[in-house]
């Protein structure tokens, strides 16, 4: 056996050395072609924004779906496992404009430094499949992609009210306005304008992404109720209410048998309608205009009414808004029943929600009841519950009931009443039944530079009045100027790019203008997993053969944060995909893990923060495996994890134990090598009883639970357990092939948590193959049975004692055992035993009086 200098364990050395080797054999990780016979499993971590460095939150990430990727390799499985780059983004711009580098250059550099990072961390990527998104060979897909969508109706470009970020000084989408402020900017409020968008008709999926969700098992449940939040199905009735015309207001007359004006608004209680007392306008409606133009008492008010929305969207809850309303002196006509009632103005109504305008039932709605109160608003009701003899509190709230005063539905129940009402609507022409989602389609513009160009044009002479025209696709990939002078100021800084703005027209090849906003960074992220399992096709997006093997993704891994953002963008465009014809699955993942955050300081580790730990520090100090397994053992993978890196050095002498152990005795393991394990005995059997009770838990944390903190807990017991032996087995009590069949399946285990030391392990044993390619540990049953166990007894529910049985005995042997403890029977003297309760090979419970 080797002295004790010789097993000093050194990261510094050991680790570059299995690097160094590992980027020589390109096939180490590569994805097999889908004709090699095994069973694919495509593994998959949300690919990083090149900001410049990784920290330890990162490494937390990447562990994770690295672990799992190594633990399938060696389970037999064809894995993918890439990595790309989301390399368009805000960032890159804010740099440029601090540091005047383009952006492409400092996104280029960041990405190869955080490549070293992953290097050096041991991180197991295909680098072959390596997508960065920035590059034209990418993007020029995504403006096919949007052309496509164009040609389907499903981009289009139109005015609208949109979120304006002044720090980002662009658009958001409504997905990346959090609690009024914008995703990235936690403290700065962001603003509504008025502009020109471009936006892909998501809507145009929403019943179908809702009805998706339930087929999604494998996904968190947390993040399945999010997303039905935010689409927001609602099943109602759209009801016009007409205005009452007035002459004398300046509003104008309308020639008999015109048109009225008509106030659309939307109910999920139509039953109640006659109970309508007031129709209420959100500060932004149009018909408010056209009432404040003639009224500046009025003006004054409802701009108010828009700054106390302001201030309650900066306070991040509009539902706590204090209500208060204006009545405009203008009535609206009940279509069931002809009644005038006044119509206000409302501080707690939206204008981007529903059709802007609600009607007042405050019988049968607290919100309703509320205002009505406030303003001393009449009250009517119009439901009864079906026991007549049952008293009534206002407001009446309940869908089970009886319709009264309400004309010819009087008697009917809600549902019936909701029929009858919709059929008579549709009838008369003033209303339907009609379902709503809170989710808006996705607005795509972005007044930036660092993104994909939107491939369409204007043309400046025969053609203005068609509209934008796309750009052929023989022309793609519409390329972004490589050098620009970049301001927050004027709009995108493309537009002051002659060489980019001058075009021909497609059509009739006049002057055009091109487009000069971006698309949205999550575009990008929309698709990129699929390109990665065909990342060099020049042709087309990807071959749908090659994702028709590797899709849907067996396992997504990344932060909840992206619940909204990324993840329903990626559904809806799996769906134009499959609409396209170019993929055959419905949804791309299979089973989504979200990892809890990495806290330091009591806040999430990030830059911005300042509180970020380099894993390049880490690895100076403790070694790369240190590092990586610390961020899987310190907490549940799906629980935050905080910071200490008193942690990081304990797991480093952990892993020194584990070296001192096996290079000690690989000479008894190599010795062992051929030779069969006979029936063990004495120690050699509690030796591998405790090894095969360890592959079967670590085995069942992987198919499954994930608790690597546990995993890594188990070898740790396994690896005291055998130190503690040392004595007898340094005088040989335990033969070689048990040595042998420790220490190997020791290290297999080991093996997707510290790869380096693994490697070296591996080698010391005398192996010659790859660990990665070493088949899975698996547990004896029989081995890792226990010959006995020891049950605690309780009485009246509180531990007495422990009893030592066989692991087998059944309920009446234990129930006897316990019985016979004598700190059983000096409790229970004098007293009845009333029941027994036994759970075999975990508990016995007297129940004594």
């Amino acid at each position: 056996m080797a002295d004790d200098k010789e097993l000093r364990y050194d990261p510094a050395t050991i680790e570059p050395k299995w690097q160094q080797r590992w980027a020589a054999d390109p096939a180490l990780y590569a994805a097999e072609p889908a004709d090699c016979g095994k069973p694919k499993y495509y593994v998959l971590e949300m690919l990083p924004y090149p900001s410049g460095q990784l920290h330890m939150g990162h490494v937390r990430n990447y562990s994770i779906g690295d672990a799992l990727a190594r633990h399938m390799w060696m389970r037999g499985y064809n894995v993918l496992h890439p990595m790309g780059w989301d390399a368009f983004g805000l960032p890159a711009e804010n740099a440029a404009l601090k540091n005047n580098v383009p952006p492409r250059e400092w996104t280029l550099n960041n990405i190869a430094g955080m490549k070293r990072q992953f290097n050096r961390l041991g991180m197991g990527f295909d680098w072959a499949a390596e997508v960065t998104t920035c590059l034209p060979d990418y993007y020029r897909w995504n403006q096919w992609f949007f052309l496509r969508m164009f040609e389907k109706g499903l981009a289009y470009r139109k005015k609208s009210k949109v979120n304006w970020c002044p720090d980002c000084a662009t658009v958001l989408a409504n997905e990346q306005v959090i609690d009024g402020r914008c995703w990235r900017h936690e403290d700065t409020i962001v603003e509504q304008r008025d502009l020109v968008q471009w936006f892909l008709r998501i809507t145009a999926y929403a019943q179908e992404l809702l009805d998706g969700l339930d087929k999604l098992d494998g996904w968190p449940e947390k993040v399945r109720t999010m997303q039905r939040n935010w689409i927001g199905r609602s099943e109602g009735t759209e009801v016009d209410f007409f205005l009452e015309e007035k002459v004398d207001q300046g509003l104008g007359t309308r020639e008999q048998g015109l048109e009225k004006t008509r106030i659309r608004v939307f109910t999920t209680r139509v039953d109640t309608i006659f109970g309508a007392t007031s129709v209420q306008l959100a500060p932004q409606h149009a018909l408010v205009a056209s009432f404040t133009a003639v009224d500046p008492e009025l003006k004054t008010l409802v701009d108010e009414m828009i700054e106390q929305q302001k201030k309650a969207r900066e306070a991040g809850d509009l539902g706590a808004i204090e209500k208060h309303g204006v009545p405009t002196g203008h009535f609206a006509i009940n279509p069931y029943n002809g009644e005038r009632v006044p119509i206000w103005i409302a501080n707690y109504i939206l204008a981007d929600y529903g059709t802007g305008a609600i009607m007042s039932v405050p019988a049968h709605d607290e919100r309703d009841f509320e205002f009505a109160t406030k303003y001393g608003l009449p009250i009517q009701q119009v439901i009864r519950p079906e026991d007549k003899t049952m008293s009534v509190v206002l407001p009446f709230v309940s869908e089970e009931g009886v319709l009264i005063n309400s004309g010819e539905v009087d008697g009917l129940s809600c549902a019936q009443a909701e029929k009858k009402l919709q059929e008579i609507a549709a009838a008369k022409g003033f209303g339907e039944a009609k379902v709503t989602f809170r989710l808006k389609d996705w607005g795509v513009s972005r007044q930036r530079y660092w993104g994909t160009p939107i491939p369409m044009v204007y043309c400046q002479s025969h053609c203005d009045g068609d509209g934008p025209l796309p750009v052929p696709d023989d022309q793609l990939p519409v390329l972004l100027p490589d050098k620009i002078e970049i301001t927050q100021q004027g709009g995108s800084p493309l537009s002051r790019v002659p060489e980019f703005v001058n075009t021909t027209c497609p059509k009739c090849g006049g002057p055009a203008k091109r487009e000069t906003d971006t698309m949205d960074t999550f575009v990008d992220s929309s698709w990129y997993f699929y390109r990665y399992t065909d990342a060099k096709n020049a042709k087309a997006p990807f071959d749908s053969d090659i994702v028709k093997y590797w899709f849907p993704i067996d396992q997504y891994i990344g932060g909840v944060e992206h619940a909204i953002l990324h993840l329903i963008y990626s559904r809806f465009w799996t769906r134009v995909m499959r609409d396209l014809g170019l993929v055959e699955n419905d949804e791309p993942v299979r089973r989504l893990f979200t990892q809890g955050m990495v806290i330091k300081d009591g806040h999430k580790m990030s830059k911005s923060k300042g509180n970020v730990v380099s894993p390049d520090e880490m690895i100076e100090k403790f070694g790369a495996d240190a590092a990586r397994m610390y961020s899987l053992f310190a907490a549940p993978p799906d629980r935050d994890l905080d910071w200490q890196e008193d942690g990081v050095a304990g797991v480093s002498r952990f892993l020194g134990r584990v070296w001192r152990l096996t290079t000690k005795y690989a000479p008894v393991a190599r010795a062992g090598r051929g030779q069969a394990v006979d029936a063990p005995t004495g120690l050699s059997l509690k030796l591998l009883r405790k090894l095969h009770q360890t592959i079967a838990k670590i085995t069942l944390d992987f198919e499954g639970r994930w608790h690597f903190n546990t995993s890594v807990a188990a070898i740790m017991e396994l690896v005291n357990e055998i130190q503690a032996e040392d004595a007898q087995l340094a005088a040989g009590d335990v033969p070689p092939p048990v040595m042998r069949e420790l220490l190997r399946s020791l290290v297999l285990m080991l093996a997707p948590f510290a790869p380096h030391l693994v490697a070296e392990l591996w080698e010391e044993l005398g192996e010659e193959s790859s660990v990665l390619r070493a088949p899975w540990p698996v547990s004896d049953s029989e081995l890792a049975r226990e010959d006995e166990l020891e049950v605690p007894v309780q009485i009246n529910g509180k531990l007495v004692t422990v009893v030592r049985v066989a692991a087998d005995a059944d309920a009446k042997t234990l129930e006897a055992a316990a019985m016979a403890d004598e700190k059983i029977q000096g409790r229970i003297v004098g007293k009845m035993v009333a029941k027994v309760i036994v759970v075999p090979r975990k508990l016995v419970n007297l129940v004594v009086r």
